[in-house]
């Protein structure tokens, strides 16, 4: 059954400096990592906004992405304004959505599992109105770049964005958000693994293959 009222943005627009390559179309356990992401969407959404850094990329992806496999609608978009990080991809993505709340996916996280995607759904029903829902490790320890915002926030992180204040934990703290643990049941470790070099790739592909 799809969740109606939350839209899903995939940011790809990242540098992938530390990767060498583009990390969202390299091969992880046989299919690109952003199909992997993509995939774990299906039956569960009604539309996901792919945001991008520009229109090359979009091209590019276009060519890896096959629609017609997926149950959902699939848009792409290119950062509003440039070069200032996954901040401006948040709002990118808000300002483009038809949703009072949008949730937020790495296109570099490909162990996500519909078992989250499901739990935050509900986890957004259960809290409705909140600024946002935030997983977190400890306190220090937050994963904003899976969590669900609203599209009304966008003129503050548009502020931040032109104060050179590109931090996403500097935007929470403009907010109320709700934080919920990653606890291995409701929410499990295996979701937020990023990969961001290549001996992260070597790291988690063993756990990741075991989770599905």
């Amino acid at each position: 059954m799809c969740f109606k009222d939350l839209t899903y943005i995939v940011l790809c627009g990242g540098k992938s400096t530390r990767m060498g390559e583009d990390k969202g179309s390299m091969t992880i356990s046989d299919k690109p990592m952003i199909i992997h992401v993509l995939d774990s969407l299906n039956h569960l959404i009604n539309e996901a906004i792919i945001v991008l850094n520009d229109e090359e990329r979009i091209v590019k992806y276009q060519k890896i992405i096959k629609p017609e496999k997926y149950t959902y609608k699939i848009r792409y978009t290119t950062d509003e304004i440039p070069e200032k990080g996954p901040l401006s991809g948040i709002m990118t993505g808000l300002n483009h959505t038809n949703t009072k709340y949008a949730q937020i996916l790495p296109c570099d996280s490909p162990y996500i599992t519909q078992n989250f995607i499901k739990n935050m759904q509900k986890l957004l029903k259960q809290k409705k109105p909140t600024d946002a829902i935030i997983p977190y490790h400890t306190k220090e320890k937050t994963e904003p770049l899976h969590g669900i915002y609203q599209k009304k926030d966008t003129p503050t992180i548009k502020k931040l964005i032109q104060n050179e204040k590109l931090s996403i934990k500097e935007y929470l703290k403009q907010i109320k958000p709700y934080y919920i643990h990653i606890d291995n049941i409701k929410l499990e470790e295996i979701n937020f693994n990023n990969l961001n070099t290549k001996e992260d790739i070597k790291k988690y592909k063993k756990i990741g293959e075991k989770s599905h």
